[in-house]
């Protein structure tokens, strides 16, 4: 008999790849969706034969709906307290009013146990929710990857490929935990149908430093790649205040000072993974910093290829 899943915040875009790999291996899913919810992607879902709730309110009695018979309910929503609290309480609620065994709140971060209080604004708003989740009937697992390795080639300001720099703050050979996407997705839905998985699971698909993310990239593109030490902790812990009391984004949910308080976060010693669960899934692939840097500067070398295909003379000259 089918596991069912239900997921919050499918539509999203990790909340998509945990659904597909929740397809992948076979389980039955439910799908709640609010009126903001993308259209498009749910008829996508309901072709799949997956069935979507849409909720008019978002209230315990609709919520519950969808998830009596579920084994576990996946939090993939993405907020400020108006969601990370607020809604995701509901949620926790609704999945205990169905007699819901299983909950997996949206972490998806490093390991945010070891801080305190506002040292991040984000992962602040999940230790209060966590507070109030571990006081509830219901056997929760929280997933921590540390950050994407997508974002190495994206918003994470760690290489400048433009300038061929890599900034660093603190050690050049501080260990960093990254896990793509793709791979935390897939490790979730392992976890959704694992009865027994506990409190906390720590992933890491790959630890990788500064210095030894220059010496990928130097091999991947053959090109030299200089280190920029930003300054120490204690350096960007000021810049963290100074861009916060001027910036605006108090609103936003990823506004620049956040993403420097995740960064510092990450060099931090307390994020040090000296334990993995890696491996409690045996079939679980893990994609390596190297393979994501090299997909990424192959896909540049392709588009490159493809200007100068399509080019007239005259662009050339």
């Amino acid at each position: 008999m089918k596991k069912i899943i239900v997921i919050a915040g499918a539509t999203g875009d990790l909340g998509e790849r945990i659904l597909n790999s929740l397809v992948a291996k076979g389980a039955e899913i439910r799908v709640i969706a609010r009126a903001e919810s993308n259209a498009e992607k749910l008829r996508k879902f309901e072709s799949l034969g997956i069935k979507v709730y849409n909720v008019a309110t978002w209230t315990v009695e609709e919520l519950s709906k969808a998830c009596v018979g579920a084994s576990c309910v996946v939090s993939v929503l993405s907020g400020l307290r108006n969601v990370i609290v607020d809604a995701q309480k509901i949620l926790l609620d609704a999945a205990v009013a169905a007699k819901v065994p299983r909950f997996i709140p949206s972490d998806y971060s490093l390991d945010f146990t070891q801080f305190s209080d506002g040292e991040n604004r984000n992962l602040d708003l999940r230790r209060e929710f966590h507070a109030y989740l571990d006081k509830k009937p219901i056997s929760a697992t929280s997933i921590f990857n540390g950050a994407f390795t997508d974002l190495l080639t994206g918003k994470m300001p760690l290489i400048l490929f433009k300038h061929k720099l890599i900034v660093y703050w603190g050690s050049a050979d501080h260990l960093m935990g990254f896990t793509t996407m793709d791979d935390t997705a897939y490790y979730t839905a392992d976890v959704a149908l694992d009865d027994s998985a506990p409190r906390y699971l720590r992933v890491a698909g790959d630890q990788i430093s500064a210095r030894q993310l220059r010496t990928e990239l130097v091999k991947i593109t053959g090109e030299k790649y200089r280190f920029f030490r930003a300054g120490s902790m204690w350096l960007l812990g000021i810049l963290i205040k100074i861009a916060r009391s001027f910036s605006p984004g108090e609103h936003a949910l990823y506004p620049a000072w956040q993403g420097m308080q995740y960064m510092r976060n990450m060099v931090d010693k307390r994020s040090d993974l000296v334990t993995v669960d890696n491996e409690r899934y045996s079939e679980m692939p893990w994609t390596k910093a190297k393979d994501v840097l090299a997909k990424d500067h192959h896909s540049k070398i392709m588009k490159e290829y493809h200007l100068y295909m399509h080019s007239s003379p005259d662009d050339l000259a």
